[in-house]
């Protein structure tokens, strides 16, 4: 990690690949993610954790199950929103969208639990960020 200012524009050009974080910078105990995402993700849950999503550019879908029944909330560009821990979710991009992940460093990008992950989604405690 580096003690020098990161512009995350620059950061986001840096790589192409889509649903694999790159650690931009490290909070403590907790990683700072940022990914290109398209399409759907997997269905998973993080069992000990919360999971924060900032929409950078584009839109983020989160669907949810919940007690309640299952719901997908929205995020257009600049909104946040946290899963709670024990929450399974799917996220989903209808286009190209740049997002920013705060999570415990180690944490895997498909959670504890999940279902079959495709080959265009990295299984990953991400990257680190090359620029």
């Amino acid at each position: 990690m580096s003690n020098e200012p990161l512009l995350l524009d620059q950061a986001l050009a840096s790589f192409d690949a889509l649903w694999s974080p790159r650690i931009a910078a490290r909070v403590n105990d907790y990683d700072v993610r940022i990914a290109k995402v398209e399409g759907e993700h997997v269905w998973h849950v993080h069992d000990d954790t919360d999971e924060f999503f900032l929409v950078l550019d584009g839109e983020l879908h989160l669907s949810l199950r919940e007690p309640a029944g299952e719901r997908t909330v929205r995020l257009p560009r600049g909104a946040v929103f946290t899963v709670p821990r024990g929450t399974e979710h799917k996220p989903y991009a209808p286009s190209r969208t740049a997002i920013l992940v705060f999570e415990p460093t180690g944490t895997l990008t498909v959670g504890d639990r999940h279902d079959e992950v495709p080959a265009h989604v990295d299984a990953t405690t991400g990257h680190t960020l090359v620029n």
